[in-house]
């Protein structure tokens, strides 16, 4: 049996396994949402895969993506940070993670998970399917990314506009945007 791909993961060994095993599959656990939060916001004005292949960096980087601990970063965590040349050092970004991992806190707080709290603005808070016979049919934005990325806007989140949520929703599998005929739509 051949398999077939999505066009855009291409040959490279980090995206095929990210897309085979993780894009587009449904996430429920609060630490993976955070840690595509986290991923996907240092990606803002570069491509995913520069960051998919500094990962396991940001991971050790960023306290193994527990929000507690991000949230409890200091300035001194931010200056150590800035020092490591396998993330990408952007002060912005790196300060704005902290901020973002207080407002995660606040909304599980609020609505008992993150995970729930996303998929309020979800059609029947299920994921949707999207029909993508070429990858010219996949979207970069939609209602709900628009919708989600205003909400944690107001709420005090950077770095996660509406294209970046998005993408956001690709990774945690909100939306499945695989090739109608690839072989890990489903």
């Amino acid at each position: 049996m051949s398999t077939t791909r999505c066009l855009w993961c291409g040959n490279d060994p980090i995206y095929v396994e990210y897309h085979d095993l993780e894009w587009g599959k449904q996430v429920k656990d609060d630490k993976t949402l955070f840690e595509f939060l986290i991923l996907e916001s240092a990606q803002a004005g570069l491509s995913w895969i520069t960051i998919l292949k500094r990962r396991e960096q940001y991971r050790l980087a960023f306290a193994d993506f527990d929000v507690q601990a991000v949230a409890k970063f200091t300035a001194e965590d931010v200056a150590h940070i800035l020092t490591n040349t396998t993330v990408v050092r952007h002060r912005r970004k790196i300060e704005t993670t902290i901020t973002n991992a207080q407002i995660f806190i606040q909304i599980q707080e609020e609505f008992g998970s993150f995970y729930q709290y996303l998929y309020r603005f979800m059609p029947n808070q299920q994921p949707i399917e999207n029909n993508i016979i070429t990858q010219k049919d996949a979207a970069i934005i939609s209602l709900e990314s628009d919708l989600i990325a205003k909400d944690l806007k107001k709420r005090g989140i950077k770095f996660f506009g509406s294209t970046i949520c998005y993408a956001y929703m690709q990774a945690v599998g909100m939306v499945n945007d695989h090739l109608n005929s690839c072989t890990f739509r489903n």
